[in-house]
């Protein structure tokens, strides 16, 4: 039987799990930052950008891109079909790689350090540890996106591989400087500055070759673990505990979230436009006593829960679905399915049967323009869960460049299960 949080009675604490992380403050971004030569030719760019965005536009494998003892918690319940296909998957992608490979992947569960090790930030800024994407062979690449393509959903897996194909659309074009606040230093660094953990070159380095994975723990249908991977705006934490399986913390987000190719515009994460649609239905949908409560501010905020965040609370505020007409929580479920749809349906339908149990006990908060789709910031708070939807300004188009959280109260790194 699965567990969601709801029916474990979570307290709004959550349980330490993992040590909070220092931070890279913006404004202490090393001398000598890597910028991109501009010394390529438009022509060749925009043929580098078009076989970069193929991977989007004709859905093909990211494999196409050729650049180059753990102590654990024992569930007391059964893995569920799900999670032998997840765990066998994993042991299919652990046996594709050599002893260093596996060592350089491996981590125990109680390592606090690891668990932390996430960001928004590219490489070089911040230096994550597991294998790198881009010293995986073919094989080894096919392996993983099949263990990614067992734990999410095909619209998560989907998200995953244009993420990477934006960062690499950033690679290919200057880091990003064909607008909307893509050049220099990445914007939305955690709230509250710091620096990051040590290891980070003090250079940009974007593009799908720079994404990591990682395990802590061993897979197995009876011992908890977590498979991590991510790079620059992507961060998946995807922890089993018996038939279980919970990918909060996550961020998401992208850059460049649309792009130009040979003058047309092409959407290169299509997830967010999606998110951004079903928030604006929603805002538009409330009436003026409505909106006055959703509304918090009218000045856009970063995200409060991002990285650096663990075990966090945040009071709810803004509207609530005991506020909402039947057709504005029907709206408002919707939009949560949308950033939640990216795990497998067998691991969403408690979740969402949790959420929607709640629904009146949920709350829609804005911040910022009411006016403008995409540039905005806005949170769902929930019994169980909350996400944010955060816009990053960098002088240019803020819609263009999201940083995205999905959190579960009381179970980030599967916690509750894991007692």
């Amino acid at each position: 039987m699965k567990l969601s949080p709801e029916r474990l009675n979570l307290p709004l604490l959550s349980r330490t799990v993992a040590p909070k992380p220092r931070f890279l403050s913006l404004t202490s971004v090393p001398a000598g930052t890597t910028r991109f030569s501009k010394g390529s030719s438009m022509l060749k760019k925009s043929m580098i950008l078009t076989a970069v965005l193929a991977t989007v536009l004709t859905g093909a494998s990211l494999t196409s891109f050729s650049h180059a003892t753990a102590a654990t918690a024992t569930t007391t319940v059964a893995a569920d079909a799900q999670t032998v296909k997840v765990v066998n998957a994993a042991n299919a992608f652990l046996n594709t790689l050599s002893a260093s490979q596996k060592k350089a992947v491996s981590f125990a569960w109680t390592d606090a350090a690891q668990r932390a090790r996430w960001s928004n930030f590219p490489s070089g800024i911040f230096q994550r540890q597991g294998l790198r994407w881009g010293d995986m062979t073919s094989a080894q690449r096919t392996a993983l996106m099949s263990l990614l393509g067992a734990v999410l959903s095909a619209d998560g897996l989907k998200m995953v591989k244009e993420q990477m194909a934006a960062d690499d659309v950033l690679k290919t074009t200057d880091g990003g400087r064909q607008g909307g606040g893509q050049s220099g230093v990445p914007a939305g660094g955690p709230p509250n500055g710091g620096t990051p953990p040590a290891g980070g070159g003090g250079g940009l380095n974007f593009g799908s070759d720079e994404y990591y994975v990682s395990f802590l723990g061993s897979p197995s249908t009876t011992n908890a673990w977590t498979l991590q991977f991510g790079g620059h705006h992507l961060a998946i934490n995807a922890t089993v505990v018996g038939p279980n399986i919970t990918l909060a913390p996550t961020l998401t987000g992208g850059q460049p979230v649309r792009t130009t190719v040979n003058g047309k515009t092409v959407t290169v994460v299509t997830q967010v436009p999606e998110e951004v649609k079903d928030a604006s239905a929603l805002l538009s949908s409330l009436n003026a006593a409505q909106k006055a409560k959703a509304v918090v501010s009218t000045n856009r905020i970063d995200l409060v829960l991002g990285p650096g965040q663990d075990n966090k609370t945040l009071q709810a505020e803004g509207l609530s679905g005991s506020d909402m007409t039947a057709a504005q929580k029907t709206q408002l479920l919707a939009l949560i399915r949308q950033r939640l749809g990216i795990l497998n349906a067998n691991d969403l339908a408690p979740k969402m049967a949790a959420i929607e149990k709640n629904l009146k006990r949920t709350y829609f908060a804005w911040y910022g323009p009411t006016t403008s789709a995409g540039d905005a910031y806005f949170r769902v708070t929930g019994p169980t869960f909350v996400m944010e939807f955060s816009p990053q300004s960098m002088g240019g188009d803020s819609s263009n460049h999201l940083h995205n959280m999905y959190r579960e109260i009381g179970n980030d790194y599967g916690a509750a299960w894991t007692k």
